[in-house]
């Protein structure tokens, strides 16, 4: 019992200190979690400033994703000699922590997306007929008439 007690208190002691942090390839992103992978920091580099917020939002939910498997990672480590890496005990623990996708890290550059067909020409306008005189048969022009 005292070497599970003393397991115990180590493994309490090392929870209060487990963080997780990763960054997107760029460095636009940075984000800290902790051991329930709640986000503890956040910080923006100067990559940041380039990307549509869609493109930095998506950044900051990757790098999230990533620290909490970290973070669970670590967690599981930590109470393995405490509870036993085979026990039922660690495989309920495992149960409770949900395994996130990792989202594929975005590009390191801004890709510029076109649509996939490139716009019509404008209309060409029919060639005129060749213009008729119908003035001729009155006389021509008025404007060409003497006064």
């Amino acid at each position: 019992m005292p070497e599970i007690a003393r397991r115990a208190a180590e493994a309490k002691a090392r929870l209060q200190h487990v963080s997780a942090t990763a960054s997107s390839a760029d460095g636009a992103v940075t984000v800290t979690v902790n051991t329930s992978g709640a986000l503890q920091e956040l910080s923006f580099g100067p990559r940041a400033d380039e990307l549509p917020r869609t493109r930095l939002a998506q950044a900051v939910l990757a790098a999230a994703k990533r620290a909490q498997v970290d973070a669970a990672q670590q967690l599981t480590a930590i109470m393995a000699p405490v509870i036993g890496p085979d026990s039922d005990a660690m495989h309920f623990l495992q149960e409770q922590i949900p395994a996130p996708e990792l989202p594929e890290e975005a590009e390191k550059a801004p890709r510029w997306e076109f649509a996939a067909e490139t716009p019509p020409p404008p209309p060409v306008r029919p060639a005129r007929p060749p213009r008729r005189d119908d003035d001729e048969d009155f006389g021509g022009p008025i404007l060409r008439r003497g006064l």
